[in-house]
């Protein structure tokens, strides 16, 4: 992670993150990428994210508590997360969101986990589920617990059991913002399935606020 100060900048109508921070590199994918804000002091906000009234239900507005022991974050946490997890750290951001809402920009160093990979309503089995606990977030099983297993401990409130996060990720997700349900839905079955809340971050603003304090995206 390379940070870059405002003496490497020119003087005059530069926008920074914070008064000592213009801008930070981190690796998406193989490659550098800055986290910087847009430059152009008449930028405006992206059409995608214009829109002030979409109809609820679905888009309801999310509290900002998710949940007991689950931390809400706002931009300069999960830019810190990023530049964490980059520095090795056991740290996974997350974009919840679907792959055709990624396709349109995310935040740099986020790595795609869509909701629908964790959420029964949208088609997600127990296998599912687990495959991604596993491979992605480092979860492990305790003996040879199964799918069956697990949805027996499910509903005995026995999770504990079979399921080990000793080595599991802290898990920092978001989707489209404040009124999205995407990453809400995800971690309402982390949670389900025994993840411990404290390691269940929550960046509430999403890509809604992103975009409008005119961070860098990119795209697939």
């Amino acid at each position: 992670m390379v940070a870059t100060s405002f003496s490497a900048m020119a003087a005059g109508g530069a926008v920074g993150i914070t008064s000592k921070l213009m801008s930070v590199d981190v690796n998406h994918n193989g490659q550098t990428v800055q986290i910087i804000r847009n430059q152009d002091n008449s930028n405006t906000i992206i059409d995608a994210f214009a829109k002030t009234s979409r109809p609820c239900p679905v888009f309801c507005i999310q509290p900002m508590v998710f949940a007991p022991g689950v931390e809400t974050l706002g931009e300069l946490e999960i830019i810190d997360h990023i530049v964490r997890m980059q520095n090795g750290e056991n740290i996974l951001v997350v974009d919840s969101r679907t792959p055709d809402w990624v396709e349109r920009g995310t935040i740099p160093g986020a790595v795609n986990v869509p909701f629908t990979k964790l959420s029964a309503s949208k088609g997600a089995t127990t296998e599912i589920i687990m495959q991604v606990m596993i491979d992605q977030f480092g979860v492990k099983l305790v003996g040879d617990a199964d799918d069956f297993t697990v949805d027996e401990a499910i509903v005995a409130g026995t999770v504990s059991e079979v399921f080990d996060y000793s080595d599991a990720k802290t898990l920092a997700l978001f989707c489209n913002g404040m009124w999205c349900g995407q990453s809400p839905a995800s971690m309402a079955t982390l949670l389900k399935y025994g993840y411990p809340a404290e390691k269940i971050k929550w960046f509430r603003g999403g890509m809604q606020t992103w975009e409008i304090l005119g961070f860098s995206t990119v795209k697939p």
